[in-house]
């Protein structure tokens, strides 16, 4: 009997489609982590470390210039660090993720990124899911949590324009077909951020794509027409809020009388930038934060670092903040076709850009506009999606590494 059963079972377990077992799981998982871990670049890993470098900074940051707000608010010291934290993990992770993708992956969802970009920025201007705050409208509330589009929006921008001059490479000589359809497409994506009253956004959006394409070579003559046209309409756009004009005014004149307290926090801000010296106070020893600062966790945190860390760290931020384009611009000469290129460029612009206005506004070089420090500002969506946008540059260069073939083949 035993030996008659023995076949029947086997015949059983052949026939049983077997799953996958812990073994293989193990081995997908190693596969996957080791398509994120395989020997790179020199520069993938340069630009890696900066990343997490600039990151942990940041958390350190926010955690010495948030604490006593958040006490003052009622909250635990730690909540702010907390969610930064959390949005820090968050976009880690997907820039994990996103380095893996191959570069035609990413080319497929610019159409869906940019159409879910728009749609919940509409949301946001038209319906009661928009919140607001010092003045401009640009939070989608999700109940418990909040999310800002415009940040993701510069990724989108950035992708359609790289999308389009790389289709249209052949074109260049036709300014209606190219240029001007880009300016055009990001000018619509821009209209829909200045809705919202956000200038700061508008004015890094305006100028990373207009950096995107006269690094593709957009003719010298455009560039003098929208040096014309911004000339007239951008201070049109600075005045046309009372607060905004009140900014600009009072640090054009910041002698003159400040009944409304414009000067309050750029005055403030320098103060305790200068009160660092050379060395600093010592971390999470500042004095202005308790409450002289509005914002000292967000678009002032450099301030913080200032009164904190003195010259020399300062330095070193503004150093970090160089070797980052520096490795970009590395990258983007390495690219065999023009959207990687072009989407490189755009990265390293959008996190140089704001980074320079950044600190160019606590230095009282610029008024204020309410753009943060890239990778170390409070701001779960601008970490998230700043993260985001460097996966994809990983991404880029894995595949420049890994695939040169590949790379100079892309189809248009």
């Amino acid at each position: 009997m035993a030996t008659r059963t023995a076949p029947k079972k086997a015949a059983a377990s052949k026939n049983r489609t077997p799953g996958p077992s812990l073994g293989q799981l193990s081995v997908a998982t190693q596969d996957w982590f080791g398509r994120v871990f395989k020997a790179q670049s020199r520069e993938f890993y340069q630009l890696l470390s900066l990343i997490i470098f600039l990151t942990g900074f940041g958390l350190v940051m926010v955690l010495s210039a948030s604490f006593v707000d958040a006490l003052k608010d009622g909250e635990n010291g730690f909540s702010i660090f907390i969610k930064q934290a959390l949005s820090a993990i968050i976009g880690l992770f997907g820039l994990a993720v996103i380095s893996t993708l191959r570069v035609t992956t990413v080319r497929n969802l610019i159409g869906p990124i940019l159409a879910v970009g728009a749609v919940a920025q509409l949301l946001v201007l038209f319906t009661g899911f928009g919140a607001s705050g010092n003045g401009n409208r640009n939070w989608l509330n999700l109940g418990g949590f909040t999310i800002q589009p415009s940040e993701f929006l510069k990724i989108a921008m950035i992708l359609f324009t790289a999308q389009l001059l790389f289709k249209r490479e052949d074109e260049f000589d036709d300014p209606k077909r190219v240029w001007w359809r880009a300016i055009a497409n990001g000018g619509f994506v821009m209209f829909l951020v200045v809705l919202g009253s956000d200038v700061g956004t508008v004015i890094v959006m305006a100028v990373i794509l207009i950096g995107m394409l006269i690094m593709a070579g957009m003719p010298r003559r455009l560039i003098t027409v929208i040096a014309g046209l911004a000339i007239v309409f951008v201070p049109v756009i600075m005045m046309s809020s009372s607060s905004r004009r009140g900014r600009i005014l009072a640090w054009l004149d910041p002698s003159a009388p400040d009944p409304n307290g414009y000067t309050w926090q750029s005055t403030h801000g320098i103060w305790a930038f200068a009160s660092g010296g050379i060395t600093g106070v010592g971390l999470g020893q500042s004095k202005l934060k308790w409450s002289w600062i509005p914002e000292a966790e967000n678009d002032f945190i450099f301030a913080i670092i200032g009164e904190e860390m003195g010259l020399i760290g300062a330095l070193v931020v503004i150093v970090l903040f160089i070797a980052t384009a520096m490795v970009m611009i590395r990258i983007a000469a390495k690219c065999n076709n023009l959207y990687s290129r072009m989407v490189v460029l755009g990265v390293m612009l959008w996190i140089t850009l704001q980074a320079l206005i950044n600190i160019a506004v606590v230095l009282t070089l610029l008024p204020v506009l309410g753009v943060p420090l890239p990778l170390i500002s409070q701001g779960g969506s601008s970490i998230i999606a700043i993260l985001a946008g460097l996966g994809i540059v990983l991404g880029i260069e894995r595949e420049n590494h890994l695939n040169p073939v590949r790379a100079t083949r892309a189809r248009r």
